[in-house]
């Protein structure tokens, strides 16, 4: 007999069983869908805080990085001094060094005037290191000027209606207790660490932050020369750095800024452990269902196995049972999440995406979850013996 033949029977008797007690199946179909809507919202919101924690990184032109080693985040640096990213313009293969220095300021709502915290990148407008969405030469050529950022345009609405405001003409906002013009637009969008950013020259950065000096900078942009090795380049440059500053390539810097939420901060292991809770409550409700159902239903059992069916064929009853479902429930889940994302995107202004991986991922979660309700409730086949029936 054939695999498919030897599955086709136990679902066809799996799904009359389930559908015998609408009320039974319907709350089975809950504890399924229930698991399948928390799995996918957690795993949802955790890709969504990675995916925007690296979005500034993303950026980034640079090939190698230098950071203070007490920083823990891109929103969380930790100024050296200018003259560790000076020691890399001797080494072969360096082309040339920006720094970029990074800082939280209040920025007060032009029409509410409430204040909220952003994040302000100051870099030379010229060096190319910042390349972000809708950044132009007309961006990069108005923040040389006295007193003038660009404004992340994807930040959340909190900080006012700017681009708006900005289309009626001439926009100054107050940014770090000191008036400013919004000369321009960019895009990158609000993250976890911060719901705004601005852009601006190292220059009116300095003007934005009196207590930090030119001499000390956040990060450390090096790039090299085109065709060079960027690793055998850092090899180069890491023995004449001081202990007190770390260097990375572009994707250290991406995994470094991820190691931050996934491991030091607690959001990583909360979604993580959402994730965990769901498929042990879906297991639990599974399992009852189908063990609650083998003991209404064990006489008729022990019929079967008095008829000859073997013990493999009663439990492919159930296991086919937990397949239908996992199909049965995951499908309104699905639809279900991906009404949820769209919802949760417009609220916190960060994009959950309902792709492809992440659809099989939790469908192989749940179909596994499933599974082992199914071999758990399985067990109770054992008091289908025929002699104590008849």
């Amino acid at each position: 007999m054939s695999t498919a033949a030897a599955w086709m029977l136990p679902m066809r008797l799996a799904w009359r069983q389930l559908r015998h007690e609408p009320a039974r199946l319907l709350a089975a179909l809950s504890g399924v869908l229930f698991a399948c809507l928390l799995i996918f919202m957690q795993l949802g919101f955790m890709d969504a805080l990675f995916d925007s924690a690296v979005k500034p990184q993303a950026g980034m032109r640079a090939d190698l990085y230098l950071m203070h080693r007490q920083t823990e985040a891109l929103w969380r640096t930790q100024p050296f001094p200018r003259a560790r990213l000076m020691q890399a313009l001797g080494v072969e293969g360096v082309d040339r060094v920006v720094p970029l220095y990074v800082g939280n300021a209040a920025w007060k709502n032009p029409v509410t005037s409430l204040k909220r915290t952003l994040l302000v990148f100051g870099a030379a407008p010229e060096s190319g290191l910042l390349d972000y969405e809708g950044l132009d030469d007309a961006g990069r050529e108005a923040i040389r000027r006295a007193d003038v950022v660009l404004f992340d345009e994807r930040s959340k609405p909190e900080f006012g209606p700017i681009p708006a405001l900005l289309a009626e003409g001439p926009l100054f906002v107050e940014l770090a207790n000191r008036r400013v013009e919004v000369a321009g637009l960019f895009r990158i969008g609000a993250t976890f660490g911060s719901e705004g950013n601005a852009l601006t020259s190292e220059t009116n950065f300095l003007r934005l932050f009196p207590n930090r000096t030119f001499g000390h900078v956040d990060v450390g942009a090096i790039f090299l020369l085109p065709g060079v090795d960027a690793a055998a380049v850092k090899a180069r440059i890491a023995p004449l750095l001081a202990e007190d500053v770390m260097l990375m390539t572009r994707q250290e810097l991406v995994d470094f800024e991820l190691r931050y939420w996934a491991e030091a901060a607690p959001i990583g292991f909360i979604f993580g452990m959402g994730v965990v809770i769901g498929l042990v409550v879906g297991c639990v409700i599974v399992y009852q269902i189908l063990f609650s159902d083998i003991a209404r239903h064990i006489g008729e059992y022990a019929t079967l196995k008095a008829m000859g069916y073997s013990n493999g064929y009663l439990a492919r009853v159930v296991l086919g049972a937990s397949l239908i479902l996992a199909v049965a429930g995951y499908v309104p889940g699905w639809l279900a999440s991906k009404a949820l994302y769209i919802l949760a995107t417009e609220k916190i202004f960060i994009p959950l995406t309902l792709d492809l991986e992440k659809s099989i991922l939790v469908f192989c979660l749940v179909f596994g979850m499933c599974v082992i309700s199914g071999l758990l409730a399985i067990r109770k086949l054992r008091d289908a013996n025929p002699a104590d029936m008849f």
